[in-house]
């Protein structure tokens, strides 16, 4: 219900509503505050989670779009379907929440997970690494979405976006200064990733070995795994966890390369991470680009000491004792001294787990629902006339430390 004790009608647009997908995972994680606070729920999506298509307030518009060939086909049907269905229901939606382009309907909400009018732009994007067909055919995807994202934004009335470096971004790459913008981080499931004792000897892994541990796609350079393998190769006493599928990836022969193929361990694509995490004694994870970086998030809830780049949204959320922040990614020395520091002090690693579990634990998954809830009633009320007092006595209003303009 909203302030005024009225339920509210939300139709959801998105692609994904499930655990597994990080802006699936966030649309489930609303869509289950959603209902717990006894609002009716409309999701217009290709996939949706189990619990949820049972549930008695969800109704659920599947939109099939397997049969297309490509991403961009697959994304143009799944937004013309959409638009005709909220069309047709728009008599019985109060508040349409999308996610960046997804739909050519008008929406209230908009929450914006990466902005592809600044990653056609970026040095670290796939095609100015390599110029191959399928980068090329990124690099238009890319720039297709930056066109599209653009008059999807301007026909919101209000966005959210997970990060401060990705509402900077929609400032200044968007060309969207002057619009509604609150940040709201993405949360963690503080109950599967959390400190353990798991024995290594059952993953035949050594007691006495020093383990990092890096997740990522090692098919792209983006997650800056060559940074990390070079920063190895000058750490003698450091093993290398790397989850991840590695079949087609050039990463395992560069580190035979490197000499250190016996101390990195391609254990492949798993869906169990948080084992691996409570296996490993500190995270490395320098992203040359991240809006945000769920995968940070639960490496600091499972008690691991966090290496990373200032390049992730996540960065955001951490002060120096609970990580440490590289300035350049591709700064293969400081990222060797800082694998040396913290694998050559245990008290330092214990200190630094204590307190990124800390950092975790103020951020899970209903604590930002909850900001997405209120920010959706806020919305609400504002749409029907009644506006928040703050808004009312002229106050400028905060959500996560950014500025919302009146």
């Amino acid at each position: 219900m909203d302030e005024r004790g009225t339920t509210m009608r939300i139709c959801f647009v998105t692609h994904k509503v499930k655990k597994g997908d990080g802006q699936g995972r966030v649309n489930y994680e609303v869509i289950v505050e959603a209902l717990k606070q006894g609002h009716e729920v409309i999701v217009i999506s290709s996939e949706l989670s189990e619990d949820l298509r049972n549930h008695s307030q969800v109704e659920w518009i599947r939109i099939n779009v397997s049969k297309m060939p490509i991403a961009l086909l697959r994304n143009q049907l799944f937004a013309i379907v959409s638009a005709c269905s909220i069309w047709l229901r728009r008599a019985r939606i109060q508040l349409v929440v999308v996610n960046g382009f997804i739909t050519y309907a008008r929406s209230d909400i908009n929450c914006v997970h990466l902005v592809h009018s600044a990653w056609v732009k970026s040095k670290y994007h796939p095609f100015r690494e390599k110029k191959t067909l399928r980068t090329f055919y990124h690099f238009v995807y890319n720039g297709i979405n930056a066109v599209l994202e653009r008059i999807a934004l301007k026909k919101t009335r209000h966005i959210i976006s997970v990060s401060e470096q990705v509402k900077q971004e929609l400032v200044r790459d968007a060309k969207l200064g002057g619009r509604c913008i609150s940040v709201v981080h993405n949360g963690v499931d503080t109950s599967e990733f959390y400190p353990r004792q798991i024995n290594r000897a059952d993953y035949k892994l050594d007691e006495h070995i020093v383990y990092a541990l890096f997740a990522g796609d090692l098919n792209s350079g983006i997650k800056n795994l060559d940074t990390v393998l070079r920063a190895l190769s000058e750490v003698e006493h450091v093993h290398l966890l790397v989850l991840g599928n590695a079949e087609k990836s050039p990463y395992p022969n560069f580190a035979e390369q490197l000499g250190i193929s016996d101390r990195v361990h391609f254990l492949g694509y798993r869906k169990n991470i948080a084992d691996f995490m409570a296996l490993a004694d500190l995270f490395v994870f320098p992203s040359r680009y991240e809006s945000f970086s769920l995968v940070i998030l639960e490496a600091m809830a499972s008690g691991l000491p966090v290496i990373m780049s200032n390049r992730c949204g996540v960065v955001e959320l951490l002060s120096d004792d609970a990580a440490i922040v590289l300035d350049n990614p591709d700064d293969t020395k400081a990222l060797t001294n800082a694998i040396r520091e913290l694998s050559s002090n245990p008290e330092q690693l214990r200190r630094m787990a204590r307190r990124a579990r800390k950092h975790a634990l103020q951020n899970d998954w209903e604590t930002m629902a909850i900001k997405y809830m209120e920010i959706f009633k806020e919305t609400m009320s504002a749409q029907s006339g009644i506006l928040p007092i703050d808004r009312l006595e002229g106050k400028e209003r905060y959500v996560e430390n950014t500025y919302t303009q009146k």
